[in-house]
């Protein structure tokens, strides 16, 4: 019979807003909470743009390697914030039928919007990469990290991705989420570390920060190329 995932977070900070100043004090809790990873073999695996900076911070403190998993959602065309799937960098793809029937897409928008979307996550994974060869993945385990969970779909994308490609265990590492994303994603990996858990019919993941902004692709790619030089010097 297969465990019981389960959810660790921190009881002060549950249905809380602004607990962090900004992504790096996020990575610097989550970091406290993973401490029994410190030095371990277990690769961390960062969502761009946004989970990299936190990702970062917790490789900093706990001493463990840190890369991407490339996932983008797929938007729709006349809106870029609002997703009705997502695609990983090896192909794995997630659609949310019930949202493209309720919005009335037909399949050749769909085909065209997925196109874009990989014409993207093919850009994001050279660049991040910077021509280092992507960890492997097969008979390894991983603590994936993003921002934060509002739908969680995207998030299930990269786990579903790692799992196609061998990985033994994931655990998830986000400072926040709704508390339904993480009911939806819990049951498919190992451990939820996530401080601060919300409810309510309004979420947004900006809410858990003091200070919030998006992450560029260059930001994303001086972040990884850092991470890399203190991994040589280890």
């Amino acid at each position: 019979m297969p465990r019981a995932p389960r959810l660790i977070d921190r009881a002060n900070l549950r249905n809380r807003v602004r607990v962090f100043r900004d992504r790096s004090h996020a990575g610097e809790v989550l970091a406290q909470m993973l401490e029994t990873y410190r030095n371990s073999e277990i690769q961390v695996m960062a969502i761009p743009a946004g989970g990299v900076p936190v990702a970062a911070v917790i490789g900093e403190r706990l001493g463990l390697a840190v890369d991407v998993i490339v996932v983008s959602k797929i938007t729709f065309a006349w809106n870029s914030e609002a997703g009705y799937g997502a695609l990983a960098g090896d192909g794995t793809l997630r659609l949310n039928d019930a949202l493209i029937a309720q919005s009335g897409l037909d399949r050749t928008q769909v085909a065209a919007d997925v196109e874009r979307t990989r014409s993207k996550v093919e850009r994001r994974v050279t660049r991040m990469h910077a021509g280092q060869p992507a960890p492997e993945i097969a008979g390894r385990s991983f603590i994936v990290v993003d921002d934060g969970l509002a739908s969680g779909f995207t998030m299930r994308v990269a786990v579903e991705s790692l799992d196609a490609q061998g990985a033994v265990s994931v655990t998830l590492a986000v400072p926040t989420a709704h508390r339904e994303a993480v009911a939806n994603v819990a049951p498919c990996v190992e451990t939820v570390y996530c401080p601060n858990v919300r409810g309510g019919w309004s979420f947004a993941v900006a809410d858990a920060y003091e200070e919030w902004s998006d992450v560029t692709e260059e930001e994303t790619v001086e972040l990884l190329r850092n991470q890399r030089l203190r991994e040589q010097v280890k």
